[in-house]
């Protein structure tokens, strides 16, 4: 068995988890780029785990501006097996209102400018995103919101945006129109990266707003977001401060195969394949890269 590290993905309410040890922050070098911080490494209850402000502290890079794939590059150096992401976003349903988590497991991914995959020209891969999250992270985190007592939904759609600025009320009702759950600006391309990196993978969204469809948030404002956005750190950290004392510390087979998606993606022949960027992919598919 693979011992686990378990990687979590947010902001300043999630570094600093209560039970956390041994904390210190390090330096992490990915040849992808700058990842968007140092990372914070710690044990709770044993359990290794690494964690990384997603915007930089003190909130420096916006949506489009963070290196994802430096990022997941970085987790994944540092043996992380598990990975959650912990982030805002907005409801477009009335019934997950401001304060409500979200395990999502479904992905639109609308961005446009940003880098979506290790792979490319040179050595060409495609993994499955049918099923982009990792049933058995959820059940751990539902488990602990239960626990904590923290209003959740199970399932549900996240329309990933470009962003930085909010939708506009033609595309808030849009996107409200497809079914969509939830909106944001910041799982994707991270969902399809850490796939890519074979990484067992789940979000939790937690909602700060109703997005701009609403009669009573016509007007999305930042002030409002980060007030019920205090509240949903505190949450935030109570729930994963259970889910990972209570998380095993042998890595548990993924049920979808996330942590062997490239077993059946690489398609470019061994002899094809351009040693440069076999050489940045160490990390992320040096496991069915590198011949035993």
């Amino acid at each position: 068995m693979t011992k686990t590290v378990l990687g979590i993905i947010g902001g300043s309410g999630v570094y600093d988890l209560p039970g956390l040890e041994n904390a210190e922050w390090r330096r992490v070098e990915s040849p992808w780029g700058k990842p968007s911080d140092e990372l914070r490494f710690g044990t709770i209850n044993g359990l290794e785990m690494v964690f990384l402000p997603r915007h930089g502290r003190g909130h420096k890079l916006s949506p489009t501006d963070i290196n994802y794939r430096a990022n997941i590059d970085a987790l994944k150096r540092c043996g992380v097996t598990d990975l959650v992401s912990v982030s805002a976003c907005g409801s477009f349903r009335e019934d997950l209102p401001p304060g409500t988590f979200v395990f999502v497991d479904q992905f639109i991914d609308r961005t446009f400018d940003r880098q979506k995959s290790f792979f490319g020209a040179g050595c060409v891969a495609h993994v499955s995103m049918a099923h982009p999250v990792s049933p058995g992270l959820v059940d751990r985190l539902e488990e602990a919101a239960k626990a904590e007592q923290i209003a959740y939904r199970r399932n549900g759609t996240y329309l990933a945006m470009e962003g930085p600025q909010f939708s506009s009320l033609a595309e808030s009702l849009l996107y409200k129109s497809w079914g969509c759950d939830v909106i944001g600006m910041t799982n994707m391309p991270e969902a399809k990266l850490a796939r890519e990196a074979e990484l067992c993978y789940a979000t939790c969204a937690m909602v700060t707003d109703f997005d701009c469809w609403h009669e009573d948030h016509d007007q999305v404002e930042v002030a409002d977001i980060i007030k019920v956005l205090m509240g949903n750190a505190e949450k935030a950290a109570r729930m994963l401060s259970r889910f990972a004392g209570e998380f095993p510390h042998e890595h548990p087979p993924c049920s979808i195969g996330s942590d062997k998606a490239l077993e059946v993606a690489l398609i470019t022949a061994p002899e094809a394949r351009d040693p440069a960027i076999v050489a940045k992919l160490d990390a992320v598919a040096g496991r069915v890269l590198i011949a035993p």
